[in-house]
């Protein structure tokens, strides 16, 4: 039996302490917040009308099959904890110019079917076309990099790719180039995009295996939890204290302490006394990790790139608005939305706010979400990290916030979707605000941007283990609880 310290409870957290303890390892759970969940947040807010909850992190489940994995593999059954819910549409579509939605869904015929209705027969060929292609590359990826470490460009290479999967992966080729060569249809084109800013990057810059998470999301399915997503968090804690692990909340971990190649533990802000430990498993933003609890200037030099953050208004909306569970509303000139989003340092363009950028609403069709006759809207716009280099936004600039959510609202009504005069309340949710409640640096969501290659799981001495979004096998709650899976994994049983 190994005594094994977790730091951080969010999802990657928590799944790994809970795989760890049914192998019989003794693990405690540092958490710095007072709650659990990590990015995974919740909110309310209460009105005279009710109550509005909202998911303030992910709004869908993806690749379910690995949450019920997860649960069967510490003795549960998922659906004994949590009610899935199938969404069709997965996200409805609407793009510039007028001209019909696009739903998409998880049967990839019918999905073609309704892209010939709204896009036409051509726009169909082509996304049937790509969609093989992607198939190659989400096979590949599966089989070769979801569910193993990939500590280095070396561990790339000596993967068994045969040449079919090279092929598809196209090292070398952005996401937008595949695009460019496999799409007519600018809007088609739009929609593929997008799926870069699932890893916080630019499409122009990401890598065209990045065609894996459409291909996820719309052949495996789109998926909510009834009462919200942070529902989970409920479910991995409980089956964390199921299986005894201890959690502790409010305890912020302040430093790993390693000595001779290996950890020995970890230090506690206001506690004079190390807390010993044989492994630590860091459910941190790898840049926190080694620049802040590890000082490791080697690891630290490679994470420069940051990824995208995100704005957020929380809206309590009277009325029925008519929109789907999820909702993209896409600009006119999407490259102009990347270009503010992160600058371009290097000809001392500065990152700002996008003024016409993509806009993600989520207004979840639950009772329990809202108060009756009312609804509560999630809104997120691309933003810049929080901070002071030319490649942030400085979010905590005086007004900026409150200026730039009112910008976002005359965006949407002048996208068709006016609700200023049906607001019960407004509340902003900055980078900065993210930073601080979750210790994400800048608020980048993702940690550094999506690429083939994440920041490794095994640390740089014996012992330390990293899991989470900024970490392999990358960002989004199946990719973070597949992170748990292989450390778990690495680590192996007690006996």
């Amino acid at each position: 039996m190994a005594r094994i310290v977790v730091i951080g409870a969010g999802v990657g957290g928590l799944a790994t302490a809970a795989r760890l303890a049914v192998s019989g390892h003794e693990v405690t759970v540092f958490e710095r917040s007072d709650t659990v969940g990590g990015k995974l947040g919740r909110y309310v807010h209460d009105t005279p009308a009710g109550s509005f909850h909202f998911d303030t992190g992910p709004s869908l489940l993806t690749l379910p099959q690995v949450f019920h994995d997860l649960f069967e593999a510490t003795g549960a059954k998922l659906d004994e904890y949590l009610d899935l819910t199938p969404l069709d549409p997965i996200v409805r579509h609407v793009f510039p110019g007028g001209g019909p939605a696009l739903d998409s869904c998880a049967d990839p015929d019918e999905f073609a079917a309704r892209i010939g209705v709204a896009l036409g027969d051509r726009a169909a060929a082509d996304w049937r076309r790509l969609w093989r292609r992607a198939a190659r590359v989400w096979t590949a990826s599966h089989r070769d990099i979801l569910r193993r470490t990939v500590d280095s460009p070396r561990d790339l290479a000596a993967l068994a790719w045969r040449l079919g999967d090279l092929a598809a992966i196209g090292p070398g080729r952005t996401l937008r180039g595949l695009g460019r060569s496999h799409l007519s249809d600018p809007r088609l084109r739009m929609l593929l995009d997008r799926y870069a800013t699932y890893t916080g990057a630019d499409p122009r810059r990401a890598p065209a295996a990045l065609v894996a998470v459409p291909y996820a999301e719309l052949t495996f399915g789109g998926w909510y939890l009834r009462g919200g997503l942070g529902t989970l968090a409920d479910a991995l804690l409980s089956r964390c204290l199921d299986l005894g692990v201890t959690v502790r909340t409010g305890e912020t971990v302040t430093r790993i302490d390693a000595a001779g190649g290996r950890v020995h533990g970890v230090r506690l802000a206001g506690v004079h006394a190390p807390v010993p430990a044989d492994v630590v498993v860091a459910n941190a933003d790898a840049l926190t990790v080694y620049r802040d609890l590890l000082p490791h200037p080697g690891r630290l030099a490679a994470l420069t790139d940051r990824s995208l953050a995100g704005f957020v208004l929380l809206l309590g909306v009277r009325g029925d608005s008519g929109l789907a569970h999820h909702n993209v509303f896409f600009p006119t000139d999407y490259d102009a939305e990347f270009d503010a989003v992160f600058g371009d340092p290097g000809r001392g363009v500065r990152a700002r706010p996008a003024t016409d950028p993509t806009i993600f609403v989520t207004v979840a069709d639950d009772p329990t979400a809202r108060p009756t006759g009312h609804e509560a809207w999630f809104v997120l716009v691309n933003a810049a990290r929080h901070g002071t280099a030319p490649d942030a936004v400085n979010w905590r600039r005086p007004g900026l916030a409150d200026a730039y959510a009112d910008r976002i609202l005359d965006v949407l009504a002048a996208r068709g979707v006016d609700v200023r005069d049906r607001l019960v309340f407004r509340e902003t949710r900055t980078p900065a605000d993210l930073d601080a409640a979750t210790a994400a640096p800048g608020g980048s969501i993702y940690g550094t941007a999506g690429g083939l290659l994440r920041p490794a799981n095994r640390g740089p001495v014996h012992g330390l283990w990293l899991v989470g979004g900024s970490t392999h096998p990358g960002g989004g709650l199946p990719m973070v609880t597949l992170s748990a899976q292989i450390v778990a994994d690495e680590i192996g049983p007690a006996w």
